[in-house]
């Protein structure tokens, strides 16, 4: 990107929310994140800036420091039902890696590059991950039924908190 389309860091519904989608689409349900921007993008929804991240790992990083506030959506280990959909905050998020509880099959990666950012002082003013429960981990282009019919419910509970997060507060 090469304008910062952060609008005034801080100052509530300002900016645009970044959706970034994750996810190995030849993994089956890993590639749910990636699915969910698929679908968003169908939607057209206002103030949300929906991205593919797929497996870019660190690549990401300056997307994300632009980002005034930021989604990430994943699948991820909630110990819950295929299909489940979560919002995790990143200390949520930090504190199930602490305790050894892997949430999402990029989740080190994911730290790490939230780490990257944040030693950059370039952390988005909000940020969440909406999280999936996958039933099946392997090779395979598509998802579950289960975990397919998650792909609305993760829209919807993202451009509510896309809306929320656009919202004056007052």
């Amino acid at each position: 990107m090469d304008s910062d389309t952060r609008q005034a860091p801080g100052a509530p519904g300002c900016g645009v929310t970044t959706v970034l989608g994750l996810g190995n689409t030849l993994l089956g349900d890993d590639g749910v994140g990636v699915r969910v921007v698929e679908a968003l993008r169908e939607r057209n929804p206002p103030g949300l800036d929906v991205v593919d991240g797929g497996t870019m790992g660190f690549r990401l990083a300056d997307r994300l420091a632009q980002s005034w506030a930021c989604i990430l959506v994943d699948a991820a280990d909630l110990q819950a039902q295929p299909g489940a959909v979560q919002v995790l905050t990143p200390h949520e998020l930090a504190g199930r890696f602490a305790q050894g509880q892997r949430s999402s099959a990029h989740e080190a990666g994911l730290l790490d590059l939230l780490g990257l950012v944040e030693l950059e002082g370039r952390l988005p003013r909000r940020l969440a991950l909406v999280a999936i429960q996958p039933a099946r981990l392997d090779w395979g282009e598509r998802l579950t039924p289960a975990v397919a019919a998650a792909v609305p419910r993760a829209c919807e509970v993202i451009q509510r908190i896309g809306q929320e997060w656009s919202a004056p507060h007052g």
